[in-house]
This record gives C-alpha cells, sequence and structure tokens, in this order.
C-alpha cells in the first residue's frame, strides 16, 4: 500500500503540490491523473524519496522511502525509461542493480525475459527504440519481485501491441496482490486499465474513487433513440421537460435527463414507432475534462487568434 498524507511541495513561491492526501490500495491498478503541471511526477519523486516535501508525509508499506531496509524488494518504480548509462547493455544494467540489493543474479534473465528483451540483452541501452527502453525500465522495477510498483508514463513509445501487452501486464501484477500506481495521459487507454482513479489539478486532490464512480459522477449520460416519427417524438419528449439534440447526420435524438425505459415508455404512449434505443455512458475523457477544464496550467489559444483573427 501507499499512503499519502498532506503531502506539500513548494518550488519557491511555486506551489507544485498542496496538502495532498490519498491512499493506493493492493490487489488493482490505480491511475494517476492530472493535466501537464498537475504535480504527478513531482507526488511520485516525493513518495520514492527523490524530491523532499515541504510538509506531509509519503509511506510505502507503512515506511518513508528512506527507512526500505531494501527498497528494490519493496518498490519497483519506471520514472524515466532513459535514465540508463548509455554504454551499458541491458543485462549489465539490471546485475548493477541486482548486486546493490543482493538479489540474485539468475533474476536478471528472469526479467529480461518476462519483458521481451532477452535477444536483445547483450547490446547497448543508448541504442534502445523508447519502446525497447520501457520495456528495460519496467525488467529494472520488477527484479526485486516487489509488492508495490510505481509507473509514470510507461506506455510512451510502444506501439498498439506493447500498449495492449502492458495494459494486461500491470492488471496482472495488480492480480498477485501488488499495489500498481500508474500515471498516463491516455485517458482511453486508462479506463481499460485501471479500476481505482486518483485525479489531481494544480497540486490538490479533485477525485479519488473507482473509475465508474468518477464516470457517472462527472460525465453525462445520455439515450440514442431512432424512429421513423423523429419530429413526433421530439415533440413528446420536449412537452415532458426532457432535453433533446439532434445526432448529428445520424437522424436520431440524444435525450438527457432520462433512462431507456422512460423514452421507450413515452413512444410506447404516443404510439410512436422506435428502430433504436440505447444508453450511452459517458466517457473517462469526457469526466477528465469536465472535472479538470479548471485546473489547466496552460490554456492555448485558438487557432483564429493565433493568426490574428484572420480565419
Amino acid at each position: 500500500m501507499i499512503e499519502v498524507r498532506g503531502l506539500t511541495k513548494h518550488f519557491g513561491a511555486t506551489k507544485a503540490v498542496e496538502d495532498l492526501s490519498f491512499t493506493v490500495p493492493p490487489g488493482q491498478v490505480t491511475g494517476f491523473l492530472g493535466p501537464n503541471g498537475a504535480g504527478k511526477s513531482t507526488t511520485m519523486r516525493m513518495i520514492l524519496g527523490l524530491d523532499r516535501p515541504t510538509s506531509g508525509e509519503a509511506l510505502i508499506l507503512g515506511k518513508r522511502y528512506a527507512d526500505l531496509e531494501h527498497p528494490l524488494r519493496s518498490v519497483g518504480a519506471l520514472l524515466d525509461a532513459k535514465w540508463v548509462h548509455p554504454n551499458r547493455s541491458a543485462r549489465a544494467h539490471l546485475q548493477w542493480m541486482a548486486a546493490s540489493n543482493g538479489i540474485a543474479k539468475s533474476r536478471v534473465d528472469e526479467v529480461l525475459n518476462l519483458v521481451g528483451l532477452t535477444e536483445v540483452a547483450g547490446k547497448k541501452a543508448g541504442g534502445f527504440s523508447l519502446g525497447m527502453s520501457q520495456r528495460l525500465g519496467l525488467a529494472a522495477a520488477l527484479l526485486g519481485d516487489p509488492p508495490v510498483l510505481m509507473f509514470d508514463e510507461p506506455v510512451n513509445g510502444l506501439d498498439p501491441e506493447g500498449i495492449a501487452w502492458i495494459r494486461r501486464f500491470m492488471q496482472r501484477l495488480a492480480a498477485e496482490g501488488r499495489t500498481v500506481l500508474v500515471s498516463s495521459h491516455l485517458l482511453a487507454e486508462m479506463a481499460q486499465t485501471a479500476a481505482h482513479l486518483v485525479v489531481i489539478g494544480r497540486g490538490k486532490l479533485i477525485s479519488e474513487s473507482t473509475v465508474q464512480e468518477f464516470i457517472d459522477r462527472s460525465s453525462e449520460s445520455t439515450v440514442r433513440v431512432r424512429s421513423p416519427q423523429l419530429d413526433q417524438l421530439r415533440s413528446a419528449l420536449s412537452t415532458n421537460g426532457v432535453q433533446v439534440r439532434d445526432d448529428g447526420a445520424a437522424g436520431a435524438l440524444l435525450v438527457t435527463g432520462s433512462t431507456t425505459d422512460a423514452v421507450g415508455q413515452l413512444a410506447a404512449d404516443n404510439g410512436i414507432t422506435l428502430f433504436e434505443l440505447a444508453a450511452q455512458r459517458g466517457s473517462l475523457e469526457d469526466a477528465f475534462m469536465k472535472l479538470t477544464g479548471g485546473e489547466v496550467q496552460y490554456h492555448g489559444q485558438g487557432l483564429d487568434e493565433v493568426m490574428g483573427g484572420t480565419l
């Protein structure tokens, strides 16, 4: 388990993280989300003892990172895939790490095989693609077979097959009872990977919940309905105080503030034929944008503004 208690970090007058508290439970993947500049990487660095908090504390298995006797056996982390010395081979890099924590050399080849790098184990890390470097970082995180794992943007540089592989990999690690914390800006992927979410903005906690609770609370659910009597249906819905809008070229209506049962019953009461009646749940991206829209540190201008209003 990871526990963050009142964690605060100031860089001069800049408040990177402010009184942040949350818990990362074992047995499931926890997604760590927030806009750019929200303080995710700073928080992860403080958990790992790389940055000293201004106040508050972060505990791994009930201890500060600095108090862990054999850190790699307690927590594995991938924060920067390119931090490996470029002239070291993948195997030599992992052997050095294993020796520093009293880990058997045989474990090196085990983790290289787990992440699919056995064939390039003798090659210099400086020649690795970003995707290969990510896999080497994963191998390093797993080296001590730790119960706690932390990954910062682990799918960067991976192709679709690699992304799907790491999703299944992280879920399998969590299913083994490990604590898995993952930050990512790929919201659609995180919706498929994580069961629990911690969302922050400008260094403060916005939400801590399950993925489904976050979506249900923060996004709009709609009902999509198609009918050969669309105008009549629209009129009936509007008369009953239901919000209705056209679904573009699809020749359908999107209904908010109602349910499929209610829409179906209203159509039946008015003798209206329906070709389609389906609930559409909000997405993680919709919910995320709604809750964090005001927490973005840097807002881009519209293209017409950039071009001097000439578009």
